[in-house]
């Protein structure tokens, strides 16, 4: 029996050829269903240094159920992961990963006059998404798992009444674990809170550290949003409880930039009691079928 996956082919990308992808052409309709017109091109980025295939075969699982609805995809690994060659450009690696997005949607345009691409992934693959879309509008769709969002006074707050209320906080102040202590203790001393315990005052550690709510790399990131946005885009956001040091409810991304409008174009889930990487069974075929109703219905431009 003829697997209906047997159309999936290796590809050859960019200028020297050094990108290596996977693509899974779209399948006949069934039932004699008209083909879709004109879909739009679905790119899988790596998630950090993964392989192409994704977590657990996420990448995989996405591309086989969206191809089954009439999208192609590219499961792509961009220079210096999987079987890509590395970039001997000495580009910096968000630089080179933005480049490689590039090389990757020309390609396809020159050999497949490809115009319209989703852009998708997870953690890092959702940054390289959202930030290349600030910069081509031929991005007209991008789905972020997990992405980077800042933390917001709405964060804090669940953050911290959740732990209020958490008996182990309770006793691990009683019995003077908790970190608390140490901040009180800091103070009682003279010390401002944040300094180093380095010896003579350590002035790399009492640099404040870069992080999401740096104003430069908030405004870094809201600038992406507001560029993709203006460029069209349509958003498909999922966040995990896995990462409740970085988002903890389902708003947090329209919060942490209050001046955007997203006028509809963006759909948030919030997927609780699920890993980062999809782990189980379950939450595969969750994400799967979020995405494959997104996409159904996104009607893109």
């Amino acid at each position: 029996m003829t697997s209906p996956h047997a159309a999936e082919q290796t590809l050859l990308l960019g200028p020297a050829n050094g990108l290596v992808g996977v693509i899974t052409p779209p399948l006949p309709p069934a039932n004699g269903q008209a083909p879709r017109e004109d879909p739009p091109f679905v790119i899988i980025l790596n998630a950090g240094i993964i392989h192409r295939v994704g977590p657990n075969r996420l990448h995989v699982s996405l591309a086989r159920a969206l191809s089954a609805d009439g999208f192609p995809v590219l499961r792509v690994d961009l220079s210096g992961l999987g079987d890509s060659q590395g970039r001997e450009d000495g580009s910096a690696p968000l630089d080179a990963a933005l480049a490689d997005i590039r090389d990757t949607i020309d390609t396809l345009q020159a050999t497949r006059q490809v115009k319209r691409v989703v852009l998708m992934g997870l953690c890092s693959g959702a940054d390289h998404s959202v930030i290349y879309a600030a910069s081509d509008p031929r991005v007209v769709g991008v789905v972020l798992l997990d992405p980077s969002i800042p933390r917001t006074k709405g964060y804090y707050l669940k953050h911290y009444s959740g732990r209020l209320l958490s008996l182990r906080t309770w006793k691990n102040v009683a019995l003077g674990r908790h970190p608390v202590w140490q901040l009180l203790k800091r103070r009682a001393h003279g010390a401002p809170v944040g300094e180093g315990d380095a010896a003579g005052g350590d002035m790399a550690a009492a640099r404040p550290a870069v992080t999401l709510e740096h104003p430069e790399v908030r405004a870094f990131l809201e600038n992406a949003y507001g560029r993709a946005l203006g460029n069209g885009a349509l958003f498909l956001t999922v966040l995990t409880s896995d990462r409740e040091r970085q988002h903890n409810y389902r708003r947090q991304l329209q919060d942490a930039f209050p001046a955007l409008d997203f006028n509809g174009r963006l759909l948030i889930e919030y997927f609780e009691r699920c890993d980062h990487t999809f782990t189980t069974l379950a939450s595969q075929q969750r994400l799967v079928g979020l995405v494959r109703r997104w996409m159904g219905a996104a009607g893109f431009r």
